[in-house]
């Protein structure tokens, strides 16, 4: 084989290899030009507009040649941004007031979302059958090309089984294996590429990692109650910490109040029944109704009566229990950024002073410069989250993921 042969065959090797860096780079917004891209995976210029292309071809990127800025050599640069015809991945949510189908393109847009169910049956099987059946509708209505599925649950999820040990909240037995089930709806419904599952707090700390509130951060801290129960999630180096196996950051069962109220775990005063939305509406001495979910009543509260003292108070006492949770987790996990999810993003919105303040003062890092605590940005991230999963395959290995898939 002669020299140059051996170049070309050596430039496409690396360009092979580069694809999924490339992508994942694109996918979290982080290479925007062609002359990014070139930089952050530290080829040549040739190789980069080879592997972009390659991308393009694909269905996966598109690639604008009209100028950008200008590159590191002074010359226009092409844009580059996710297809927005291009491939989609199934994404399912369940939890205690019901659930929700989308479709989810790369860069975690939402494509498109069934209005979902308020009610949730104590038959795992009956409710992922029926959310699969309306992600398997909206494919049909839209026509795109599906990579895969996933599923986020209000409960931690055992590796490698894929079983929810604590689905306390949704009456399913504990130990369901809901990923053997929705992997089986997702077969049956004739929707191609794997299917996966994981905590609802979790994925929610994977898609606001990628593409919301935690962007840059290298250790970030996601805590977040939303319609019952409170969970947390750590995102270490841009990867997902799930210990060793998938039950890491179980925070809701850390204990804020020894004289508290009882906890599903059997324990008294933790996190979980402390500073849920349930928590928050006895502690304002409501009644919570039926006609929409306990979340969607607390953040009313805070929105439009926060100046009644009653909530006031009620919100405050919440706030210290959050925060001397945050407080602990500081100590002991030392994050660069903790986002916040739900009725705690609520909570945060209707007095940050005081959050921040206890988190300080309860914490030793916070005393020396203080840990920053944001809002979680993104609508549905535990859906966006639960699609990251059914990516992460084509992220990895673009061609081989697609190829198998043919």
């Amino acid at each position: 084989m002669n020299g140059k042969a051996t170049t070309t065959r050596t430039r496409l090797e690396r360009g092979r290899s580069a694809l999924g860096p490339a992508l994942e780079l694109v996918h979290t917004g982080r290479a925007p030009t062609r002359a990014v891209l070139t930089a952050e995976l530290g080829v040549t210029r040739a190789t980069a507009g080879a592997v972009a292309a390659e991308l393009e071809a694909l269905g996966l990127i598109q690639v604008d040649s009209r100028p950008a800025a200008a590159g590191s050599q002074g010359r226009p640069s092409h844009r580059l941004a996710v297809n927005d015809s291009g491939p989609v991945a199934l994404a399912a949510q369940v939890h205690a007031d019901g659930y929700r189908a989308a479709l989810v393109g790369l860069g975690g847009e939402i494509v498109a979302t069934d209005p979902g169910c308020v009610i949730v049956s104590a038959d795992p099987a009956q409710v992922l059958g029926e959310v699969v059946d309306a992600g398997a509708a909206l494919l049909k209505g839209t026509g795109r090309r599906c990579v895969g599925a996933g599923l986020a649950v209000p409960s931690a999820v055992a590796e490698p089984e894929g079983t929810a040990l604590n689905p306390l909240h949704l009456a399913w037995p504990a130990g369901s294996p809901v990923r053997e089930i929705f992997a089986e709806r997702v077969r049956a419904a004739g929707i191609a590429g794997p299917a996966f599952t994981g905590n609802d707090v979790n994925l929610a700390a994977l898609a606001e990692h990628r593409h919301g509130a935690g962007r840059g951060a290298k250790d970030l801290l996601c805590v977040a109650t939303g319609h019952r129960g409170v969970g947390g999630a750590l995102v270490l180096d841009g990867r997902l910490h799930s210990g060793s196996s998938g039950l890491a950051l179980e925070v809701g069962h850390l204990t804020v109040n020894p004289d508290g109220r009882p906890c599903y775990c059997g324990s008294r005063g933790c996190l979980d029944v402390e500073a849920d939305p349930l928590a928050f509406l006895t502690a304002a001495g409501r009644t919570p109704g039926p006609e929409v979910s306990l979340l969607e009543q607390s953040r009313a509260l805070l929105r439009h009566e926060y100046a009644d003292v009653t909530i006031r108070r009620a919100a405050e006492e919440l706030i210290d229990r959050l925060g001397l949770g945050l407080a602990g987790l500081v100590n002991i996990l030392n994050p660069d950024r903790i986002i916040l999810g739900g009725l705690h993003k609520a909570l945060l919105e209707a007095d940050p002073d005081r959050l921040r303040a206890v988190v300080a003062d309860r914490s030793l890092w916070g005393r020396s410069g203080g840990v920053p605590i944001l809002a979680c940005s993104l609508d549905h991230n535990s859906l966006v989250g639960a699609a990251e999963l059914a990516w992460q395959p084509v992220l990895d290995d673009p061609l081989g993921a697609l190829t198998h898939q043919a």
